[in-house]
């Protein structure tokens, strides 16, 4: 497999140009450089910035979703991306449970400011 460019990865990732720079800039995916200076990511940028997106929606940082693509190795097989979705479920019940229970401690009837 080639390598993809700036574009060819936003096109594949759904985001703009910006947004893959961004992902670069905070260790997310990674690029070499061309002799001209352009940028050229591996063929999984596209999905880990995907990944990202999801993680992002599910309330993780960009340091927590560094570390969490971090596992992979550099070019992952379908039970690297299965450990990074069983891992990412995880977090997000746990976070929908703590959510539950907010709501629960909000409808108790009690004083907000005794929470």
């Amino acid at each position: 497999m080639g390598t993809l460019t700036v574009g060819e990865v936003a096109r594949e990732s759904g985001v703009s140009g910006s947004a893959v720079r961004f992902y670069e800039r905070q260790g997310l995916i990674t690029a070499a450089r061309t002799g001209g200076n352009q940028r050229r990511f591996d063929p999984d940028a596209a999905c880990r910035i995907r990944v990202a997106r999801v993680a992002q929606r599910v309330g993780l940082t960009v340091n927590d979703i560094r570390d969490l693509l971090a596992v992979l190795p550099p070019n992952p097989e379908p039970a690297d991306w299965q450990g990074l979705h069983d891992r990412l479920t995880a977090e997000a019940e746990r976070r929908i449970r703590e959510l539950h229970a907010a709501l629960d401690d909000i409808g108790s009837g009690r004083r907000l400011c005794d929470l």
